[in-house]
């Protein structure tokens, strides 16, 4: 399995980082894909959205076919989902991957390529309405949603969720499990503040 992470100027870090932290780990130690690719539509570094910089494995013109993309969100979605380059990529890539993901805002991404037509889908909770106005798409508010081979999740950190159910989906709850247990992923249930009870936040963070 070929396992990609799509690379682009202004994508949010841990809309990246969380993901490849759990897929990498489960390809490394628990016999999950051969092959984890950062893609990038040229070989030069990509600036993040805080300023890390990421070498890309493979440029669109080199990629394998690839079983599975991930597309994180960020600042950066903004000017990519007029980059008709990119957009092509990842909508030609789709026809041959067997899942799709987005984190974040990500999905506005996957909605240019044509890959929400008639599907779930969730985003940041500050993008729900802006990724509903576009249309086509059943926007809802939930951490992670999965409508056939297209997984969306909310914001930033709920990358990791998202990919930690994918493993699950992919390769059973015991895999996913020591996934969990080895990158000590078990959040606090600690809220700091108040803005979870804001008219803004997303109903799952409310029924929580």
């Amino acid at each position: 399995m070929n396992f990609g992470f799509l690379l682009f100027p202004g994508l949010e870090e841990l809309d990246l980082v969380g993901p490849w932290e759990m897929i990498s780990m489960w390809s490394k130690h628990l016999q999950g894909p051969e092959r984890c690719i950062m893609v990038a539509q040229t070989r030069e570094p990509v600036v993040c959205a805080k300023g890390m910089s990421i070498n890309p494995h493979a440029t669109f013109a080199n990629c394998p076919p690839l079983d599975c993309l991930l597309v994180p969100g960020g600042q950066g979605t903004r000017e990519q989902v007029d980059n008709d380059v990119l957009v092509h990529f990842v909508a030609e890539q789709a026809r041959g991957c067997q899942a799709i993901l987005s984190v974040c805002t990500g999905s506005f991404i996957l909605h240019c390529a044509g890959l929400l037509a008639g599907r779930r889908a969730t985003t940041h909770w500050s993008s729900l309405a802006r990724l509903a106005e576009l249309g086509g798409v059943e926007v809802v508010q939930e951490r992670v949603v999965r409508d056939g081979n297209i997984w969306t999740a909310a914001g930033v950190s709920a990358g990791i969720d998202l990919a930690l159910a994918f493993i699950e989906s992919v390769a059973g709850e015991a895999v996913a499990g020591k996934v969990q247990f080895g990158a000590e992923y078990y959040p606090s249930s600690r809220r700091y503040g108040d803005l979870h009870q804001s008219p803004q936040a997303p109903a799952y963070l409310k029924r929580g």
